[in-house]
Formats: C-alpha cells, structure tokens, sequence
C-alpha cells in the first residue's frame, strides 16, 4: 500500500501485551498504531486522535467488545472496525456483522493476516474515493453547464438534487473534490438568487407556480385524506434536503418512500411566515386581513407561532372540511417528546395528526449560542452528523417506528432550511426594525441595494405592511446583515453560523416525502 504512514490504527485488547509482534510488524510497515485495553479508553483515544481502522476484541471486562462497537459507531458511523474473536459463535458474528462490522478475525490471528485485512479495507476505501471523485469529475461539468442555462422550477429541483447527492457522497469518501463541489454549489446558488428575483413575485400571482408552503395543504394533504386513513404529518422545523437524505436511510426499514419531492419555502425563509403560511393556506398578508386576531406582528411580544393549531383549524373550516378530525401536537424537548409517546394511540383517531418538531431549529440557535455546540458544529458535515445522531436517539424515531408497525401513512416535510453564513452586510435600521440575520422588516432601512433582494412593495409579494414606509430586504447566499456598532465583534460572533430568513436553495428549496409502512 501507498502512503501507509498517513493511516493510524487503533488497537483494543485487555490482554495487548501478547500482541507486541503484530504492532512491531504494522510499525515496521509504516503504519502509526496506538493501543487501548479497554473499551473506556478506546472511546477516549477516538475523542483526541483520529484513525483510518479499528482492531477490536470481542471479548474484554468491563464494556464488551459489542459495547464498544456500538459506542464507536455511535461516535464515528463510517470509521472501519475489524472485531478480533475467540469464538465463532454464529449469534456473536450476527451481532458484530449488524452493526456493520468491516472484517473479522478469528484468534490467534497472524500478522500477514492482520495487513491483509488492512490492505482489504484501505484499499478498497481507496478505490471508492477515486471513483468517486472521477465520477464527480465527470458530472461536474455537466452540472456547471446547466446552472448557467435559464433554468425552469422543476430543473433546479433536478440540479439542487445532483448537488446534494454529490455532497453526500463526496464526504463519505473523503474527496479532496470536495471544496470544488462547495464553489459549484456557491455559482448554483448565485444563479438560484437571479432566477428567484425574476420569478418569485409572479408565482404568487399565478395557478402555474411551483408548490409552495401557503398551496401544500392543498395540493399534497388535501388528496391524501381522500384515502380515508389516517395520516400523521410531521413537519420538522428548519429542515434541509441533505438532512433529510440521511434521515431516509434510517428510515428505509420501515417505510417505502412513495414520493419524495422538493418543493419553495415562502419568503422570508423564517418559522413565523412560512409555517403559518403551511398550515393557514394562506400568504402572510392575507393571513393578518383575513384572521388578524392569528397574526402576530414582528415587534408584538411573545411567539409568532403561537396560533398555528388555531390556523390548522381555521383552514379546515374555511374550505368547508370541519368534519375532518385534526390533531395539532408540538415537540420542544424530551419530556414533551414522551408525553406523545405516551399518548401514541390517540395519533390513530383522527384524520390528521400534525406533529411541529422543534429540535433541529434549536440546534442551529445552539450552534450561535453555546461555544460547546458551535465546537461540535464546524461545518456542513459536522452538521448533518449531529442531526442525524439527534435523530436516531429520539422520540420522533420511536414514533415513526411505531406508526410503521401500526400500518399509519407519514407525511415528512418542513418550513424552511437554512445556511450557514459566512459574509457580512452592513444595514442601519430603527429601533423597530427585526432582528433577523437574513431579512429585515422596517422603516428607513439603509443598505447597499446590490447586495440584497429588496421588496419596497411588500403587498407585491403578500406580506405585511404595518406602516406605509415599510420594507423589506433578504439576504442572498451566505450573506448575513450586520449593525455598524460593534460591527467586528458580531461579524466573528455570527460568521458560520446556520441562519435562515433568505434566499438559498439550502432555505427555499426543502423536503417533502410521503412514507408507505413497509407490510
């Protein structure tokens, strides 16, 4: 093998004293191999270094090799781990290959044995990535050239798909092509600002327009519940396409996927317009003329979603469906997540149970908030990696595992996405103004107009306008609007930071999938 000495490895074993010929051999072949005796310190070891392989004993006191297998899949899902065994137990060997094991050797084991399964595992890794970075190659300018051609709706569906998939496969084989797809995604996403500012007003003025969040109960919901069964919707707040391809997988044996859709967030790209534009059926300005005792204004106090369940019921009335059984639930945190599960049964009695979950929104703020979090979180990766093992360890998991059992039809969508930030834009506002990242709504705002999507007109684009001075302006792709005071201060505070609120594919163009229970 080429370049063994950037490969470190990783042995565990309570009894690694016998093992000193096999870690002479793998050093004199130019590998850097550290050692645990059990799997506690192994655990720590991955924490401070990282390593292409792990050597693990099947059996050790204290944390069985099994234990720490699924503790290491837990820290690193992709990091190889070959289980050393005494015993070919077919039940252990079951185990440790469902957990996805990468090898395995039976004891005693000899050194050629131990670089052949090396050579197994690192070679073949080796191949993926460079087929894949070919591959990528290839499609890279296909891609390119239909960014720049002037793209249809439905196209840039197509293309922001390409560009995910590719992300997602790019990280897994650790492809230095990676930074390149990162540029390509950054020329797509000044291209989608373009075609948004040239369309976005005369979607909402037209039966043409692609489906967005005020027409998705009508043309997804509504036709579901003529199926007469019951259907639990789940609408996971600021939510990303690439999050949600993880997410499926988990999902695969439980569901078939019937579709799987994108579909544009309303601007702004933010909870209070979009998700009640979702559940309302309405625009945001029409919302506030025709209930506006549910709308809430941006400098009134208290939550801007504090009537969505009150707007769920108010759009069954109003297009003459108040037969329909709704449920509205929202989960916030643990507790509130096993309070439904608690009272999973009840999901069962009506039409539609809407389930509003909170977590992946809260996990963004935390990335600004909370220096640990923003540790955890230091790019794209790292965030798709935290989101998915929030996902498998919580009470929205354990729901869907039991609607699945229970043969009930899922709907998974969202509101919006996000991004993460990376440049600042200077605007003076008010004292009144928002205090958004990526939009602003206020009197007298001052900004460069070339750096921004402004909406002088908000009635243009059916959002509210509380005064006649009123405005609006959207951050476009990793921008974020910055305060001249302490200019410095919030641009190092906020930079790389996930925000939502503009204009993105990461934002606008968002998930929408239905799940058949697998029979």
């Amino acid at each position: 093998m080429e370049n063994l000495q950037k490969h470190r490895l990783l042995w565990v074993d309570d009894e690694i004293e016998h093992l000193k010929a096999h870690l002479i051999f793998l050093r004199e072949k130019g590998f850097q191999v550290d050692t645990a005796t059990n799997g506690k310190d192994a655990l720590g070891l991955l924490s401070d270094q990282t390593y292409s392989l792990v050597f693990l004993d099947e059996n050790m006191p204290g944390l069985s090799g099994l234990e720490t297998l699924m503790r290491i899949k837990e820290k690193r899902p992709s990091l190889p781990v070959v289980m050393v065994t005494k015993s070919e137990e077919e039940d252990i060997m079951d185990q440790a290959i469902g957990s996805k094991i990468a090898d395995y050797l039976i004891k005693p084991v000899n050194p050629k044995q131990v670089l052949s399964s090396i050579k197994k595992i690192l070679g073949s890794q080796s191949l993926i990535s460079q087929k894949t970075t070919t591959d990528y190659q290839s499609a890279f300018a296909e891609i390119g050239l239909r960014i720049n051609d002037r793209l249809s709706y439905q196209e840039w569906y197509e293309v922001y798909r390409q560009l995910v998939y590719w992300e997602l496969e790019l990280q897994q084989a650790d492809s230095p092509m990676n930074e390149v797809l990162l540029m390509q995604k950054t020329e797509a996403n000044n291209q989608f600002i373009r075609f948004i500012k040239d369309n976005y007003a005369d979607w909402l003025q037209s039966d043409e327009a692609p489906m967005m969040s005020h027409t998705l109960m009508k043309r997804k919901i509504l036709p579901l519940l003529k199926e007469k069964q019951p259907v639990v919707m789940v609408v996971i707040d600021n939510f990303r396409y690439d999050q949600w391809q993880l997410i499926r997988q988990q999902l695969a044996p439980f569901f078939t996927v019937r579709e799987d859709e994108l579909y544009f967030s309303i601007l702004p790209t933010a909870t209070q317009y979009a998700r009640n534009a979702i559940f309302s059926g309405l625009l945001p300005d029409n919302i506030r003329k025709i209930r506006p005792d549910l709308w809430v204004e941006e400098d009134d106090e208290g939550s801007k979603n504090q009537h969505e369940e009150a707007l769920l019921n108010d759009y069954f009335e109003r297009i003459r469906q108040g037969n329909t059984r709704v449920h509205y639930q929202k989960i916030g945190d643990t507790e509130s997540g096993r309070k439904m599960l608690d009272n999973y049964h009840q999901l069962k009695d009506y039409d539609l149970s809407v389930v509003v979950v909170n977590f992946v929104d809260m996990l963004s703020h935390a990335r600004t908030e909370m220096k640990m979090i923003r540790e955890l979180i230091s790019d794209e990766s790292s965030y798709r990696s935290l989101t998915l093992s929030w996902f498998q360890h919580s009470p929205l998991f354990e729901l869907l595992r039991r609607l699945a059992d229970d043969q009930v039809k899922v709907v998974i969508t969202t509101d919006h996405g996000t991004i993460r930030v990376q440049n600042a834009i200077k605007v003076v506002g008010d004292r009144n103004t928002n205090t958004n990242l990526r939009y602003k709504q206020g009197k007298n705002l001052a900004y460069d107009a070339r750096s921004v999507y402004e909406v002088r007109k908000p009635e243009s684009i059916f959002l509210p306008k509380p005064n006649v001075s009123t405005s609006y302006i959207f951050a476009t792709g990793n921008d974020f609007f910055a305060y001249p005071n302490n200019y410095n201060y919030y641009v190092s505070y906020y930079k790389d930071s996930f925000q939502h609120g503009g204009i993105s594919m990461e934002e606008m163009l968002i998930p929408f999938a239905i799940l058949e229970p697998r029979t």
